[in-house]
């Protein structure tokens, strides 16, 4: 038996790689498929050499806890917290308000509407169906927003309501199936309620913050060890949201529970080391975390969709006298996502208190809004005899929630997910906006020059004949003329040639986040003054992208990174330790990083002038400004620099020292790595001569 589970998880696992290479080719989503292809598994595990496959199912266990932690930190691993501050108010408005609006409407409509049908179902059913059909699944979604190329803000936005609504939904529903199980007690039922979401949602946030500033710490402890470190995020998706969930069973206050949502601290947890902590983890595994995360959670997706298939074709469910109730149950769904959308979104851009969200955005908001895992899950968590008061049909609540959820997550996947892509573009929100489009031909120009540049060299060496080299040649040279062309007609205006700066600036910005990661690689920075620095270009990248002048000051303030303002509060409340000025060595590796960053910058930037001109670029003057002021930046940075190294001499010598020796360093492993590269030595001696040189230094 147990030989059979683990055959039918890697047939399920081999299943799910053959549809996704099936989805790219006839493009349609891959979670779509997956639903549907596990459907279609049903009927062919009756033969009996396929019987195996349903030895593997999809149970409440395996989604909540082995599933669902994956799937969460991956997400929230990888949001910005200085982005999504820049968007709070949305993401919390979305999450929380608009998901009650939605779970409200939908009990509602849900209730009356089957009613007119002669379909009569007692409120509390429609309630708890509302409370678990509200929140989106932003799995299912994402990746088909990053595939059809959804704006960076409309992204995050969408990400940021799909994993916090997911926490306050369920959530909701745990307390309306509290209240379904045990019944309605007036008053009493309502304030328990009510301080049982709060104590989840809050709760849910403060543990996410411990557990993830704790792990956080011990990445620091166990750095270079890079399976440990891997594994300790591992243990911190897992832990947090099983601790979360035995703290909720075993603690209470004064004879009240008290319960942590086990999303929501999930979420913060991975976001605090995702931000927070990632300066922590070792760049060599910093390097490949995201693809390992980003590959546990593609399997753990494609099991939970694959097997949602089969879960669903597979329940003893006659769903033929449940359409007319399926078909209700879509629409009012519907209805209720939109009206949860647009008076929030309209009141929100009525305060300005942030950044309008257009029309368009909140179409799609509405349309893209796919239902999965999180659904499954919680009608996996109704009890099978669970029943109430004035039910009167022979299938029983979990039957008759489980057939109309079913309904409304194939409708998502086969009739939404499918038609995303032409929504956006019918909408206009895949199109290139002006900064983009300039980039596009900035790119188009750069790419073209370089290849017959290594197409000269190639005819140098004699890889290619004569022949192919003109007719190549002359293919690279005309698309490089095109796209200096349609740049220089782009950008004859004034506007223009603004739009053209900004997409020169945003290049700029991502040289120095290059090379400061270089710097704090090889400790020629510390993770203070590491974080100060990315932050400042943090900044300046924000007042680019929103068509701001790129800020003058370096030294402006950073507001946006609340992790390190809640370490700060910390030290000085808990800790009693007063907040501390930059020391000496951490001035002279602010001043020193921002001078060698920006001197970075112009070095690139008039190599990339001597490969593909300023042609690209519309015009030379563009070029000038942007490298005068980093002239500027650097002259200023240098001065303060070299102020720090007058006023603290003594006490710098050995930083100073020491930089000298991390650079010899830095020159003997980039040796060390093209001899290893090139296989010019054994991975014996590889090791072994890393080993020295750690020891070196």
């Amino acid at each position: 038996m147990h030989i059979e589970v683990f055959l039918a998880f890697f047939a399920l696992v081999l299943i799910s790689v053959g549809i996704f290479a099936v989805s790219r080719k006839i493009n349609i989503p891959y979670t779509v498929l997956l639903v549907l292809a596990g459907t279609a598994l049903v009927p062919m595990t009756e033969l009996p050499f396929l019987s195996f496959i349903r030895s593997f199912e999809l149970t409440p266990e395996l989604l909540f806890f082995a599933f669902l932690p994956i799937l969460i930190f991956e997400s929230a691993y990888n949001m910005d917290i200085r982005e999504m501050a820049e968007n709070i108010r949305s993401i919390s408005l979305l999450s929380i308000v608009s998901l009650l609006i939605s779970a409200a409407f939908v009990a509602v409509g849900l209730y009356f509407s089957l009613h007119l049908i002669g379909f009569d179902i007692p409120f509390i059913v429609a309630l708890l169906f509302g409370s678990l059909i509200s929140a989106t699944d932003p799995v299912a979604v994402l990746a088909l927003f990053k595939e059809y190329g959804a704006p960076r803000r409309l992204s995050l936005i969408f990400e940021g309501e799909s994993l916090f609504n997911d926490g306050t939904s369920l959530a909701l529903f745990m307390i309306i199936l509290e209240i379904f199980l045990k019944g309605f007690n007036g008053i009493g039922s309502i304030s328990e309620g009510l301080f049982l979401f709060a104590s989840m949602i809050i709760g849910g946030i403060i543990f996410g913050l411990i557990m993830g500033f704790l792990f956080s710490q011990l990445l620091e402890k166990v750095a270079e060890n890079d399976f440990v470190e891997i594994t300790l995020t591992m243990l911190a998706a897992h832990l947090t949201f099983i601790l979360s969930e035995v703290i909720s069973e075993h603690f209470s206050v004064f004879g009240h529970e008290i319960r942590l949502s086990s999303i929501i601290a999930t979420v913060i947890a991975a976001m605090v080391i995702g931000n927070y902590g990632r300066s922590k983890i070792s760049h060599s595994v910093d390097e490949y975390m995201e693809k390992f995360w980003g590959y546990f959670a593609f399997v753990a997706n494609s099991l939970v969709f694959i097997l949602m298939g089969l879960l669903f074709a597979g329940l003893p469910i006659d769903f033929m006298i449940f359409i007319a109730p399926i078909i209700i149950t879509i629409v009012v769904v519907m209805v209720g996502r939109a009206l949860s959308i647009y008076p929030v979104i309209r009141v929100l851009n009525w305060t300005k208190k942030e950044r309008h969200i257009p029309d368009s955005w909140q179409h799609l908001l509405s349309w893209g809004s796919l239902r999965g895992a999180l659904a499954v899950t919680m009608v996996l968590l109704i009890p099978d005899d669970a029943t109430v008061t004035g039910w009167q049909y022979d299938f029983s609540v979990k039957e008759f929630i489980a057939a109309i959820t079913i309904g409304c997550i194939y409708f998502t996947l086969i009739i939404k997910a499918t038609t995303i892509g032409r929504v956006m573009k019918r909408l206009g929100i895949d199109n290139l906006h002006a900064r983009e489009e300039a980039q596009y031909h900035q790119a188009k120009s750069l790419i073209h020059a370089r290849a017959v540049e290594k197409l000269a060299d190639f005819k140098e060496k004699g890889y290619v004949t004569e022949g192919v080299f003109n007719r190549l040649k002359e293919r690279h040279d005309t698309e490089y003329e095109d796209a200096c062309r349609m740049s220089h007609g782009f950008y004859e205006t004034v506007e223009g040639r603004k739009i053209a700066e900004e997409a020169l600036r945003v290049y700029a910005i991502g040289i120095e986040r290059h090379f400061l990661k270089i710097l704090f690689r090889y400790g020629e920075v510390t993770e203070p003054v590491y974080k100060r620095v990315l932050g400042k270009l943090a900044v300046q990248l924000a007042h680019v992208e929103h068509g701001e002048r790129q800020i003058s000051d370096k030294d402006s303030d950073d507001s946006y990174d609340w992790f390190e303002h809640i370490v700060n509060i910390f030290r000085v409340l808990v800790l009693r330790k007063g907040k501390q000025g930059a020391s000496p060595e951490e001035c002279y590796m602010y001043y020193r990083a921002q001078e060698i960053i920006s001197r970075k910058v112009q070095k690139h930037l008039r190599s990339f002038m001597e490969q593909s001109g300023y042609h690209s670029f519309g015009d030379k003057q563009v070029f000038d400004i942007v490298l005068g002021q980093y002239g500027e930046f650097e002259q200023g940075a240098r001065a303060k620099m070299l102020d720090c190294l007058n006023r603290y001499d003594d006490q710098l010598r050995s930083v100073r020292d020491d930089f000298g020796r991390r650079g010899v360093f830095k020159a003997q492993e980039d040796a060390l790595d093209d001899l290893t590269e090139n296989e010019m030595i054994t991975p014996k001696l590889a090791i072994l001569l890393r080993d020295e040189l750690k020891r070196t230094l």
